[in-house]
């Protein structure tokens, strides 16, 4: 018995390295399944014999409460950054020139972009994996690390203690198909396969990482204990490391000077199309180790290493048409129907205008040839008319585009008001705006209504069971019909209507918030909710009132009394009320112990950048307003905090120039 869970253990840790890591499967996955299922009937007969580094140990386990701080032994730091080969040139001379009577090599390899996490090992047998956090203080997320199919859970030589450091990314099909998942549930989808990664790598419940597919490159070898054979360079290491059976990215290439340096760079980014992962950069850094311990660090950077980012990719595609969309507040943005065209990881077919402005600006016809640029890696937009094609392409006809007069979703009048760049539908009753005011409603940033995501509302309203926000709030009269509607089921209707229920006691800006007043925003509706105290009062708030509120000015005044003064939005309100929802506010002194730190940082202004450890940036931003203070989106010198956590970029660097104190998770914490 006990040999043969060995030999099933050896048997399919060998199957899952050469599945996942060498990418050459040896068995199917049934004959796989079989001897998996063999050994879990065998270890639930013999608990006693299950081993951490078994193959059934991956699939996680009980709901954590919270994770456990972990401080790393090696700080785990960030890169600075070069953004050209003039920069690439200079930190390598540079290098070059500390070490005149030596021979410098350099390593270049792609930088994935995903989670940093820093893997533990003792005697061999994997023990913690932990996210990288400030770069000293992290989250011990050992558990979820477990379901990386690729990392190891015992390398094949079992020195005395090893630690590496490796980013935790999602395969770009992974997570397309958790979108297409999520949006098919009601819920939020991602940005990108970063924020995924990151979201799914936090789980409290091991089985949902599990379910999300992730993998691993690891690049790093952080400690290693005197039992091992003695590593003097970082392509040394990198072998070593893909021996022991972690994944190494195969396409890293030794350099011995500058130009072979930017070539590998230019090589990187020439292939970044054909990746099944995404990469924000290249990194290079100096190969022997020796030399990094004499080039040092700096507080923040290692001296010996930097990171290229490539600039955004763009390319040419024609613009087959454009197409209008109607927004919640009936706002008409000009879409562009493009010949499909793969840029930065993904097909684009569709992309944004903005505005008449926009396509004015850059004269911009239907049939052109039109540059695309993805907004930080993620949106993509038009940005520019290749004007020379109009020339080679005389057969080719171009259309200028007009603004509809009429609303193309209901036919009601469309107007451009005074100093707006927007065209708008002014009927209140038009669909689109009604659907596109509800996605808003249920959102993140407004109620945050889990389950009730666009997919869900749309086969809602299709069903005629919602027309309005006040419909929400009545679905609990409707189960049955849920019930029988496809894909919904029981489960999940109980679960959306317990979602529902408990948003009646949702902060009162969110209300605000999520009622879609012009103008008014997030933190506008927190400033309204504070003020003011209850709906009653801002209803009968008049216009000098309004525009005497922190940053509030004549037109959004105007934009509150116009919303408050319509008696279809009154009947809402009244509606919302009878329904129990929460329209007051709750002073956060109330929720401090003894009311006291309520005014902790009265009057203080934070920037927050980057990831922090632990704290959701919501969660940052809450506990600083709760407290008196106030969350900015840039930094000046009116700045008093920038609360800084992982890839922080540019605004902790503009904080750095303007001597602006910056703190991290930890320090802020001591703080409250």
């Amino acid at each position: 018995m006990h040999e043969r869970i060995l030999e099933l253990k050896k048997l399919l840790n060998d199957y899952s390295y050469k599945y996942y890591v060498l990418d050459k499967p040896e068995i199917s996955d049934f004959e796989y399944d079989s001897l998996y299922r063999e050994l879990v009937a065998l270890e639930s007969a013999n608990p006693e014999l299950i081993t951490p580094d078994s193959p059934t140990q991956r699939v996680g386990g009980e709901v954590l409460e919270g994770f456990e701080k972990f401080t790393h032994n090696v700080p785990l730091q960030s890169l600075d950054n070069v953004f050209n080969e003039a920069e690439v040139h200079q930190f390598c001379n540079k290098i070059q020139a500390a070490f005149p009577d030596e021979t410098v090599e350099f390593v270049v390899e792609k930088k994935i972009d995903g989670l940093s996490v820093a893997l533990s090992y003792e005697d061999g047998l994997f023990t913690v994996g932990a996210t990288r956090g400030d770069g000293n203080v992290g989250e011990n997320v050992t558990a979820n690390v477990k379901t990386v199919m690729s990392v190891p859970l015992r390398t094949k030589s079992s020195v005395k203690k090893l630690v590496v450091r490796g980013e935790i990314y999602m395969p770009k099909t992974s997570f397309m198909k958790l979108n297409e998942e999520q949006d098919l549930k009601g819920q939020p989808t991602f940005a990108n396969p970063r924020n995924a990664a990151a979201g799914s790598l936090r789980q409290l419940d091991s089985k949902i990482a599990a379910q999300r597919n992730l993998d691993i490159f690891v690049f790093n070898l952080q400690e290693i204990s005197d039992d091992a054979p003695e590593i003097k360079s970082h392509s040394e290491a990198l072998e070593y490391l893909k021996e022991q059976g972690f994944k190494v990215s195969s396409m890293y290439r030794v350099c011995k000077n500058a130009e072979e340096v930017w070539d590998a760079i230019q090589e990187i980014g020439n292939n970044r199309d054909l990746l099944e992962y995404d990469i924000d950069g290249a990194v290079i850094k100096t190969n022997n180790f020796k030399q990094r311990e004499a080039l040092g660090s700096t507080s923040k950077f290692p001296k010996w290493a930097t990171a290229y980012k490539y600039p955004p990719e763009k390319k040419f595609t024609r613009l087959k048409d454009i197409e209008i969309n109607v927004g919640r507040t009936g706002v008409l943005t000009p879409l562009a129907i493009l010949e499909p065209v793969f840029l930065a990881g993904s097909t684009i077919s569709k992309a944004t205008l903005h505005n008449m402005d926009y396509i004015l600006e850059r004269d911009i016809k239907i049939g052109d040839m039109v540059q695309l640029m993805k907004a930080g890696d993620v949106i993509p937009a038009v940005v520019s008319v290749d004007k020379d094609a109009r020339e080679k392409e005389k057969n080719i006809s171009r259309e200028i585009f007009t603004m509809p007069e009429t609303c193309p979703v209901c036919g009601g009048k469309v107007v451009r008001e005074k100093d707006e760049a927007a065209y708008r539908c002014i009927n209140n009753d038009c669909p689109a705006k009604s659907y596109r005011g509800l996605i808003h409603f249920t959102s993140k940033d407004a109620m945050n209504i889990e389950g009730l995501g666009p997919a869900v509302l749309k086969v809602l309203c299709d069903e005629g069971l919602v027309t309005k926000i006040s419909d929400i709030y009545r679905l609990h009269l409707h189960r049955d019909k849920l019930i029988n509607i496809e894909r919904m089921g029981e489960k999940s209707v109980d679960n959306l209507l317990a979602s529902i229920e408990n948003t009646k006691n949702n902060e009162f800006y969110r209300l605000i918030f999520g009622l879609g007043i012009r103008q008014i925003g997030a933190a506008a509706s927190k400033v309204l909710a504070k003020h003011y105290g209850n709906i009653d009062a801002i209803i009968a708030a008049d216009s000098e009132s309004l525009e005497n509120l922190e940053d509030f000015g004549k037109i959004t005044a105007e934009s509150v009394r116009e919303f408050f003064t319509d008696s279809k939005n009154l009947e809402l309100i009244e509606e919302l009320k009878e329904l129990g929802l929460n329209m007051t506010y709750a002073s956060p002194a109330a929720s401090l112990a003894g009311g006291e730190g309520a005014s902790l940082f009265e009057s203080k202004i934070f920037v927050l950048t980057g990831t922090l450890p632990t704290l959701k940036r919501a969660e940052a931003q809450k506990m600083i307003e709760d407290r008196g203070g106030k969350c900015s989106s840039s930094v000046s010198a009116k700045t008093d905090y920038v609360l800084a956590g992982e890839e922080a970029g540019s605004k902790l660097e503009k904080a750095l120039k303007l001597g602006i104190k910056i703190i991290d998770e930890a320090e802020f914490m001591s703080m409250l």
